[in-house]
């Protein structure tokens, strides 16, 4: 029998039988949705961190000097108290890296680590829960912030602990609202400062605002809150691809700086925006180590599922079958063409399943903050999942098929 009479025969059965067809796929369309739904929403996020994230909170072309680690939750416990016992990085810290860089862009330092957050008051007006960062002026340089109104924070602002402030425009917008902010007086965490600038927008990432901030001199940050908490050094290098011979002179520095003798670990740590990139996938490689058992399940109950519609369709065809073999058919012949049938019903399950997962991680996309990103791995895969749940399972239907007895199976009624 011709490759294409085969092929032919698996389509007509299936277009006969279009309501038995459909409850046949219906578990291998559901666990291949899910599959490439679940993956396109995973590496949706893992991209979304990736380019928006984790550039807007350090920057592509930019390393930092911190106490603990961004991935401070994923050590053990003895790690932990050994990173507690770590000195605060200091000003003179801040100036052994500055000394070092003289072709970065900007090497600045922001304090605050969890950084405190706190409510903007204006004449009866409240805006709650905003970042308070204390900072050098290099920091705008460094995070990409710019001034739309006013000015920045300068040198003097830090070495005078000027009680000023330059604020996101989620907060000028929702404070002043048409009011021209600039020389306002608010009050933040109680304590007054003045509004000399406000940044431009940075945009808002799965309904986490990049505006809702306040920028004040660190030396003044330091008077309100201490220097308990962490203080961060960040270089701004002018290219990327600088980063990994820069972090390395920044870490012999900071060495020789803290005296640390060969072979002694670091009590500081350097990291990129890669590190918050590598945190987050690690986080989403449990969701990757669930996936495969929860599909995995669901192809395997659809394929018991084929395998015993395929055997209720020999019984129902054992006089077609003997037909068939008595016309000249071989047992390869029947094998094959019920092989066929079976990996055509488990294909189309698996682009029935590919396309509906596509629409639901595109309406996922469309109706909520979630980022997706349809990746052709996952795709091929859950194709060749479908392939192969039709030949595993298929195999003994058609072997059954095959060795009916052609007189016999003319006799069934």
């Amino acid at each position: 029998m011709r490759r294409s009479d085969v092929i032919g025969l698996a389509a007509e059965q299936i277009r006969v039988n279009p309501l038995r067809s459909a409850f046949t796929l219906l578990g291998i369309i559901v666990s291949v949705a899910f599959l490439v739904a679940v993956v396109a929403i995973i590496q949706g996020m893992n991209a979304f961190v990736r380019e928006n994230i984790a550039d807007a909170m350090i920057g592509n072309n930019t390393f930092q000097v911190r106490r603990s680690p961004v991935t401070v939750g994923r050590v053990s416990d003895d790690d932990w108290l050994r990173i507690q016992r770590r000195p605060m990085i200091t000003e003179a810290d801040a100036a052994t890296v500055r000394a070092i860089f003289p072709d970065a862009q900007a090497v600045s330092m922001q304090s605050g680590w969890p950084t405190p957050r706190a409510d903007a008051i204006w004449r009866g007006r409240t805006v709650g829960d905003l970042l308070v960062f204390g900072i050098t002026p290099e920091f705008q340089l460094v995070q990409g912030y710019t001034i739309i109104k006013g000015r920045a924070l300068s040198v003097v602002d830090v070495s005078q602990r000027m009680p000023v402030v330059v604020i996101g425009q989620e907060v000028a917008e929702k404070l002043f609202e048409d009011v021209d902010p600039i020389g306002q007086e608010i009050r933040l965490a109680g304590a007054p400062y003045t509004v000399i600038g406000v940044n431009a927008s940075k945009g808002r990432v799965l309904g986490q605002s990049f505006d809702a901030y306040t920028l004040i001199p660190i030396s003044r940050f330091e008077m309100r809150y201490g220097r308990r908490l962490t203080t961060t050094i960040s270089v701004k290098m002018p290219d990327a691809v600088q980063l990994p011979a820069a972090m390395q002179r920044a870490e012999e520095a900071m060495r020789v700086a803290h005296e640390l003798r060969p072979g002694e670990e670091n009590d500081f740590s350097i990291e990129t925006a890669d590190a918050l990139v590598k945190f987050w996938t690690d986080l989403t490689r449990v969701l990757f180590a669930v996936i495969p058992a929860v599909v995995a399940i669901g192809i395997v109950v659809g394929g018991i599922v084929i395998m015993n519609i395929m055997l209720m369709a020999v019984s129902e065809r054992t006089r077609e079958i003997g037909i068939r073999k008595a016309v000249g058919a071989t047992a390869r012949d029947i094998e094959q063409q019920f092989l066929a049938e079976t990996i055509a019903l488990a294909m189309l399950g698996g682009v029935i399943g590919v396309l509906a997962g596509w629409a639901f991680a595109g309406l996922v996309a469309a109706l909520s903050p979630l980022p997706a990103r349809i990746t052709w791995w996952s795709v091929a895969l859950a194709l060749a999942l479908g392939a192969g749940i039709g030949v595993l399972f298929g195999v003994y239907p058609a072997r059954r098929a095959a060795r009916l007895d052609p007189i016999a199976a003319m006799r069934e009624e």
